[in-house]
């Protein structure tokens, strides 16, 4: 049997990049067809044939220092069929400045056949280029407020793992970038493949979305003061029983009027801004690991363990024991 053709993957190298995120693409890839194969003595298949590019083919000074020799120039790539955009590991806008001159190219390239890819604070490239005006997209949490506001055209979907809209998608923080390549190994050569690299990677493919991760308070950037003040009442009282009539009364307008607002302020109703305060706390809680597990309803607000699980839960995708199992060593 005749070996397929591997497709064309072009990994775009710049200074500023995040060095393991680059490398982790390049192996991803170049060990699809390979690594199983081996295990298994059969005869190996590459499936994609990898490649960094930089502008003008120089070496590429990631940010941990490291120093990678670039395989090609990437005004010198007519066509490929995926083309990935690794995290940006320095100042975001200080690689953008430097390296304004990729963003013709990722505009070309993205006008071809080619897919296009992001990881992370590399989202930030493709709306650079234009390329999210009026697209779903996602990148790390941490960076959504910045993001948001440096990109208004663009639906940012921060708490979603991966998104695509058309040839474009986007995975968010850190190892979400499995995730992403697992999907599109799958896209190019089938779901047995890419079930073959997440074995040999031990990857889990079924991380859902990311957030266990978020922090309610980057939820806070904006110009109205009232909801500010109602916000900050919430995250002084969460514990307490809060109700939203008491809430608006405080401030001296309606509960629809403080739904609105809200609404419009910070995408929440006023409601869902005390349940997620709540379960920020909880979060936080279990991290430190100075609380039980059947405390905890009660040190957030709530009177009811079993109905406060299944609100944690719907938030996090995790239980709270889950979530302190995972977490609680992020506080030592």
């Amino acid at each position: 049997m005749s070996q397929l053709k591997p497709f064309k993957v072009i990994i775009l190298g710049f200074d500023g990049v995040l060095g393991s995120v680059l490398a982790g693409a390049l192996d991803l890839f170049s060990f699809t067809g390979v690594s199983w194969q081996r295990f298994l003595n059969e005869a190996v298949a590459p499936r994609f044939n990898v490649q960094t590019a930089s502008l003008g083919g120089v070496d590429i000074r990631c940010s941990n220092r490291l120093i990678m020799q670039a395989h090609c120039d990437i005004q010198e790539v007519a066509e490929c069929d995926l083309l990935l955009i690794p995290t940006i590991g320095d100042s975001i806008d200080k690689v953008l400045m430097q390296n304004s001159e990729l963003l013709p190219h990722l505009k070309r390239l993205a006008n071809t056949k080619a897919d296009i890819a992001s990881n992370c604070s590399g989202a930030f490239f493709l709306a650079a280029a234009g390329l999210l005006d009026n697209k779903v997209a996602t990148t790390h949490w941490g960076y959504a407020s910045k993001f948001k506001a440096d990109f208004p055209l663009v639906d940012l979907q921060e708490n979603q793992f991966v998104t695509q809209s058309g040839n474009i998608f986007c995975a968010a923080g850190g190892s979400a970038f499995y995730d992403l390549g697992l999907l599109l190994i799958e896209r190019y050569c089938g779901r047995e493949i890419s079930t073959q690299v997440a074995k040999t990677q031990i990857i889990d493919s079924k991380r859902g979305n990311q957030n266990s991760y978020t922090n309610v308070t980057l939820h806070k950037p904006h110009a109205d003061q009232l909801v500010k003040q109602v916000q900050e009442f919430i995250e002084e009282n969460f514990n307490q029983s809060i109700q939203v009539n008491h809430l608006a009364t405080m401030v001296n307008i309606t509960p629809r009027t403080l739904n609105r607002r809200f609404q419009a302020a910070v995408a929440m109703r006023p409601i869902e801004y005390i349940q997620a305060v709540r379960i920020e706390q909880a979060k936080r809680l279990l991290e430190s690991g100075d609380v039980t597990i059947k405390s905890l309803a009660d040190k957030v607000g709530y009177d009811d363990l079993s109905s406060f699980t299944r609100l944690f839960k719907r938030a996090t995708e995790l239980t709270p024991k889950e979530y302190q199992d995972k977490f609680s060593r992020l506080a030592i």
